[in-house]
């Protein structure tokens, strides 16, 4: 810093408030200094800018899994979001590990942020709690009942019905749902699951699975395995896409057609289920809106806009595509 000021002729001070783009700073003034910075080669150390003035203008994001393009398009709402305030990010993952994630939560609050983003930790709420007295934090697709949390989450019981009442709708009587184990969205979508079987008075399999497509693959032969041919289900319910997808591949790997011997439906919609030879029927969460939704949650604590909790609850939407349609022969 000392270096583009000597270089524009100017005081460090003022290096430090283009750097921080002040207003205070004449249009001339700024432009010498950034064409100074330019020669130089130089940019503000972000984390020393912070520590120095005592605020923060990076924000930690925590996913659950780096592989499943849910978490990549939350992040893409954050990052629009957080950037659009004049904040960036800083993204680690702790792998669906609550061991790796209390690692991962530990370097996000290392670099003192202004607050901390969890999307759909399996952490235990102790140690959100005490991130919390750290700094802000919000949960994505994580219900939570402390009050220094903010939550961002999707109607997973509605969502779950919707799958199953369409399935039903289409002559569907032998539906399964892939469970999602220990994922934190797991246990509302369950739950739906259960509920509209037993309103439509139909038996109720849940499969145990997680949200892999390993895991769905590996339920599916399970299954395969174990249950009669004129006793398998027509119809999956998967924990969510990546799950779905993984099913699909077993069936397909068994000889059965998706969706004329099994039907499949998936949950978040993401990019993966739009492409076209997957075209999987889906649940829609609005994931760049929960990603908004979190920012402005974070922002409102930092800024001391509010201290109560919010709960954001998002309805979500079927979207119908090539992998549901009526049973060829239900049994």
């Amino acid at each position: 810093m000392e270096d583009v000021a000597a270089r524009a002729g100017v005081s460090r001070a003022l290096v430090s408030l283009v750097m921080r783009n002040s207003p205070k700073v004449s249009e001339h003034r700024r432009q010498a200094v950034l064409a100074a910075a330019a020669e130089l080669g130089y940019s503000p150390h972000v984390m020393a800018r912070s520590l120095a003035s005592r605020t923060s203008t990076v924000l930690g994001v925590m996913v659950s899994d780096l592989r499943n393009a849910f978490f990549a398009e939350v992040v893409e709402g954050l990052d629009a979001a957080a950037r659009a305030e004049g904040f960036e990010i800083i993204l680690n993952s702790g792998g669906r590990s609550p061991a790796r994630e209390r690692s991962a939560l530990r370097s996000l609050l290392s670099f003192r942020p202004a607050g901390v983003v969890l999307l759909s930790p399996v952490l235990p709420a102790s140690a959100i709690e005490k991130a919390a007295a750290q700094c802000p934090v919000v949960l994505v697709s994580r219900t939570s009942r402390l009050s220094t949390v903010d939550t961002v989450n999707d109607d997973g019981e509605a969502g779950a019905a919707l799958a199953v009442d369409h399935l039903v709708d289409l002559g569907h009587r032998r539906i399964a749902h892939l469970d999602g184990g220990g994922a934190a969205t797991a246990a509302a979508r369950r739950k739906g699951y259960k509920a509209a079987m037993r309103r439509h008075g139909l038996p109720e399999l849940v499969l145990p699975s997680e949200h892999t497509d390993v895991a769905g693959e590996k339920a599916v032969r399970e299954l395969l395995a174990t249950v009669a041919p004129d006793a398998l289900p027509t119809a999956l319910l998967a924990g969510n896409d990546f799950n779905a997808v993984g099913a699909i591949s077993a069936l397909e790997e068994a000889g059965l057609r998706v969706p004329r011997d099994v039907s499949v439906v998936g949950y978040d919609n993401t990019s993966l289920a739009a492409l076209k030879h997957v075209s999987l029927t889906t649940v829609d969460q609005p994931r760049s809106e929960m990603g908004r939704l979190a920012v402005e949650a974070l922002l409102e604590r930092v800024r001391g806009a509010r201290s109560e909790p919010v709960r954001h609850l998002l309805h979500p939407s079927l979207v119908v595509r090539a992998t549901t349609d009526s049973p060829e022969l239900e049994g």
